[in-house]
């Protein structure tokens, strides 16, 4: 037994040794190699700018016993060379380095000496006028690395072989021992022959690739929980058979269920016709989808079959509020209507009375009035679709500019522009309170103490009066326009604001109104921020704050 460890050790250490001599002597002759011919890249580099600039004064400077520069013309004969009378040197067109740079930029090889103990390498570049720079370096070549290291080879091969010698006699008195006490029942804790240690390692690394995957696997589970927990819309993952597999926080919040609902199926949480009709399709087509109320709000449910393998793993539900988008589409479809209705009110005025003078059923002496209710009607128009486009204007949302400005000034502005009006109607105006500087939209803010003193004074008592107060409250200012006149009753105070909403709408049609001034207020103090009170008490007056952020 000892000859034959011993015949095994002597035989890896020469193996060793020799696959080691081979390997180093390979590698660093390769790596050297290939620093070699980077720097000797980079040297022609920048020999070759400084030729495309100096010319032949730039290589005549050039003294070097290593490197090797040779500038071949276009045709192939040699212009230059740093070792040799360029005069007398061969036509270089043939050659592997230079046929390869006049072809594609760039050229490299490497030659033999005839002894096979010197190895010359060649880079070459095409210059900008087609001639090409060639830079030469000799090298020692492999065999000559090799002969070069027999000496300590071979003292290591016998220093290696004697404490192989030794090695073997020691290990075949060891051998049997440590056998005799393997515990097989802990085996990583043996102290084991080196033989064993890829089996018992394996094992290791079998066990630790396990409890690697059940971490990532765990982690993936934990980001997953993360991303569907902070979810708006309601996520269920079903399986095959119907059963829930996870559903998010959103979805147990909809569905009124519980975090043990994990398993169960999912008719037990949602048992409408139109869920299980959809899982149905799904699990069929591939798709579904519905809409339906619940709580009051409006959901869009999206059904996806999960397919792998062309197997059917299960259905993913995805819930989405779109509540806002359908009251959306709805208050643009009641605008629409409402915008076509106001406007075709004032045009059929306008055409029948232009119908009536165009074929002489008009007296002469009734065309003024005539005449006259033309533009009045006309300028409702006008009125009504300026106010369509600021509406659409506080709709899109877009930058305005802003400036510092003074409610008590543009409130005395409002009321010097009102004041025929409110003559006419016999309604005194007053402006009291602070300077109240906001940073806002200067005609916005018109906008809203004009809408809101134009209303005060249409729907006012005659002999009434309309007071516009400006308090500053810390960081706020609060902007008041007080009335006399008919009051708003309770039911109506939260719909004033809608877009063609009116109290009285045979009221409205004799002021003029377009229906769209209490809106526009609502848009433009929404744009700043602020918050609109009300308060009202039918045959009394009424009371509309507006809150605006200093």
């Amino acid at each position: 037994m000892t000859s034959k460890i011993l015949k095994s050790i002597l035989s890896v250490a020469v193996a060793v040794l020799l696959a080691t001599l081979l390997v180093i002597t390979g590698v660093l002759y390769q790596y050297f190699g290939g620093v070699q011919q980077s720097q000797l890249k980079d040297e022609l580099s920048l020999a070759a700018s400084a030729t495309e600039q100096l010319g032949e004064k730039y290589l005549e400077t050039l003294s070097s016993d290593r490197y090797r520069l040779t500038w071949v013309a276009p045709d192939g004969t040699v212009l230059f060379d740093t070792r040799a009378d360029a005069a007398v040197m061969e036509n270089h067109a043939d050659r592997e380095e230079i046929k390869e740079a006049m072809t594609s930029g760039t050229g490299s090889s490497s030659r033999n000496s005839a002894t096979l103990t010197e190895q010359t390498v060649y880079e070459a570049t095409r210059l900008e006028d087609g001639s090409v720079l060639r830079i030469s370096v000799s090298r020692a070549t492999a065999l000559v690395l090799v002969l070069g290291m027999i000496q300590p080879l071979a003292a290591i091969a016998l220093a290696a072989i004697a404490l192989s010698a030794w090695l073997a006699h020691r290990m075949a008195k060891r051998v049997v021992e440590p056998l005799n006490k393997l515990d097989l029942d802990k085996p990583m804790d043996n102290d084991a022959y080196e033989e064993l240690s890829p089996l018992l390692h394996r094992i290791h690394a079998q066990r630790q690739e396990i409890k690697k995957q059940v971490w990532a696997l765990k982690q993936k589970q934990d980001e997953f929980d993360q991303i569907t927990g902070n979810m708006k819309e309601a996520l269920v993952l079903l399986d095959a058979k119907g059963r829930i597999v996870s559903i998010n926080p959103a979805a147990r919040k909809l569905f009124a269920a519980d975090v043990n609902c994990i398993g169960e199926d999912f008719l037990t949480v949602d048992r409408k016709q139109n869920m299980r009709l959809a899982v149905s399709d799904t699990a069929e087509q591939g798709y579904a989808s519905f809409r339906a109320k619940i709580n009051g709000r409006e959901y869009q449910f999206d059904l996806n079959r999960i397919d792998s393998d062309g197997n059917v793993h299960g259905v993913v539900i995805l819930a989405f509020d779109v509540t806002e988008q359908v009251n959306a589409e709805r208050n643009r479809r009641e605008f629409t209507a409402n915008v076509s209705h106001e406007l075709k009110t004032p045009l059929q005025s306008i055409i029948g009375s232009a119908e009536l003078m165009e074929n002489g059923i008009v007296k002469q002496e009734d065309i003024p009035r005539f005449v006259g209710h033309i533009r009045k009607e006309a300028s409702r128009l006008v009125s009504l679709i300026d106010d369509i486009i600021r509406l659409s204007q506080l709709d899109e949302g877009g930058e305005m500019p802003h400036e510092d400005v003074s409610l008590r000034v543009l409130a005395e502005e409002v009321c010097e522009t009102l004041a025929d009006a409110a003559k006419v109607k016999d309604v005194s105006l007053e402006v009291a309170g602070d300077d109240g500087v906001v940073n806002g939209v200067r005609r916005l803010l018109f906008e809203v103490v004009y809408n809101l003193c134009d209303n005060a004074i249409k729907y006012n008592h005659s002999g009434g009066s309309v007071k516009v107060s400006i308090a500053e409250e810390g960081n706020f200012i609060r902007l008041s326009v007080q009335d006399t006149g008919i009051g708003i009753a309770p039911e109506h105070q939260e719909k004033i604001f809608e877009r063609f909403y009116r109290v009285d709408k045979s009221h409205s049609k004799q002021s003029g109104g377009t229906g769209l001034g209490l809106s526009i207020v609502k848009h433009a103090v929404q744009y700043h921020h602020g918050k609109i009170d009300v308060t009202s008490e039918v045959g009394k007056g009424t009371t509309i704050s507006v809150i605006l952020p200093c």
